[in-house]
């Protein structure tokens, strides 16, 4: 570690008790703001749209021996050093979405990738006729991309005709939309209505780190640059993926460009506010950045969205990189989270200068709450129907919303401060 960022570890690491203290906790409602009193019932799961995906066909057969084929799709190294990622597996790449960003000639947000062009796989998932005649596509792992087209063919939508709303949807830190439940999330919110698009950022290619204690800390202040690349990486990598479908013959008479709304889940909820004008933490002294501004995303929900520790904030020192950031977002964050910390959300939140909520599930720690479920999809896709879609009545539902009925123990931290409905 160099001398320069030790002594701003050390000057950092110094002020984090009195953070924590002045920062408070998440597990209570704000006391400057009428509590709203509305539960509602949950929305369906899923919704009343079948949904298939893009093409995503792959030789599993490529996978080493002894490998995980999710460590191609992360973009994790071999134990040996040797770069993966899912590129590596695809049978039809010719077929397959595939955005390429170029970073910026920038040192201070893409390190050693300034001036690289890095390729990124996408996924889009969308209504589709109740009677689409594909099958679904077998993964390693046991799940399966639904109803998914292979070689040149389009997408089958549920209306050709129509022009569907479309989110971009930003995985966690080290995943992939076909990891874990993102492909069942991802599903979902297409069933509701929604063309997603779900780039696999590969975030072990630019930095294999995590920031969750203080040994975290001490390795990512070392090599911060790299840290810094992956995340100024993201919201990029999600402009691109809008970019390719909205150019490509097959999609682009499908979707409503004026209706672009998204989902992230910890690192992709700060990505989503990275893509609107956020401030990126570029330095051990906390200055930030800008990244990039994409006025398309009109809206955006971050379940347990990551904003930074207290000792290395997302956003700059205080959060002050959000200040001027009108993105309407809303916040679901765990009152027990520590990779996440919800105090820190609170604190992001109140400095955005537009319509947000942050709300809060009780007990939950990082990760998909499966108890929550209808909690957290009926949030979600209320806020996107108001925010994006432009729904009145579910601008009028959200002002008054407390709770949704079952599940887990929801409840409005920040309500909502959209412009009231006509």
């Amino acid at each position: 570690m160099s001398l320069a960022v030790h002594r701003g570890l050390t000057a950092l690491l110094s002020g984090v008790t009195l953070a924590i203290a002045g920062c408070g906790g998440g597990g209570g409602g704000s006391t400057d703001e009428p509590v709203p009193t509305a539960i509602v019932q949950p929305l369906p799961i899923p919704g009343p749209f079948k949904v298939a995906c893009s093409n995503v066909v792959q030789d599993f057969g490529r996978v080493v021996p002894g490998d995980d084929v999710q460590d191609y799709w992360e973009g994790l190294a071999s134990a040996g050093g040797t770069p993966r990622y899912a590129t590596d597996l695809l049978a039809d790449p010719a077929n397959t979405l595939t955005a390429h960003v170029v970073a910026p000639a920038n040192a201070t947000l893409y390190g050693r990738f300034a001036g690289q062009q890095v390729a990124f796989v996408v996924v889009a998932c969308y209504p589709t006729l109740d009677g689409n005649p594909r099958p679904d596509y077998a993964l390693p792992t046991g799940k399966v991309v639904p109803r998914m087209q292979t070689g040149s063919q389009p997408p089958l939508f549920a209306d050709d005709a129509a022009r569907y709303p479309m989110l971009v949807f930003s995985h966690g830190y080290a995943g992939s939309p076909l990891s874990n439940d993102y492909l069942a999330v991802i599903s979902v919110m297409a069933s509701h209505g929604y063309v997603v698009l779900a780039p696999f950022h590969g975030d072990p290619r630019f930095s294999n780190l995590k920031v969750d204690d203080f040994g975290d800390a001490v390795r990512v202040l070392a090599r911060l640059e790299n840290f810094t690349a992956l995340q100024a990486l993201r919201p990029l990598s999600l402009s691109a993926s809008i970019d390719l479908v909205l150019a490509h013959p097959q999609w682009r008479d499908h979707i409503d460009a004026t209706r672009i709304g998204g989902f992230g889940a910890s690192m992709g909820g700060e990505s989503m506010l990275l893509m609107r004008g956020a401030g990126l933490t570029t330095s051990s002294g906390l200055s930030w950045t800008r990244v990039t501004d994409d006025p398309r995303l009109k809206a955006a929900v971050g379940y347990v969205p990551y904003f930074g520790q207290p000792y290395l904030p997302a956003f700059g020192r205080d959060g002050h990189g959000l200040d001027e950031v009108t993105l309407p977002y809303l916040a679901i964050g765990g009152t027990a989270d520590t990779s996440a910390p919800l105090f820190m959300t609170e604190q992001g939140l109140r400095r955005l200068a537009g319509t947000r909520e942050l709300v809060a599930l009780g007990g939950v720690r990082h990760g998909f709450d499966v108890a929550s479920t209808d909690d957290i999809f009926t949030w979600t896709l209320v806020f996107l129907d108001a925010e994006v879609r432009g729904s009145a009545s579910a601008r009028r539902q959200l002002s008054t919303m407390a709770s949704v009925a079952g599940g887990g123990d929801d409840f409005v931290i920040l309500r909502y401060n959209g412009p009231p409905a006509p």
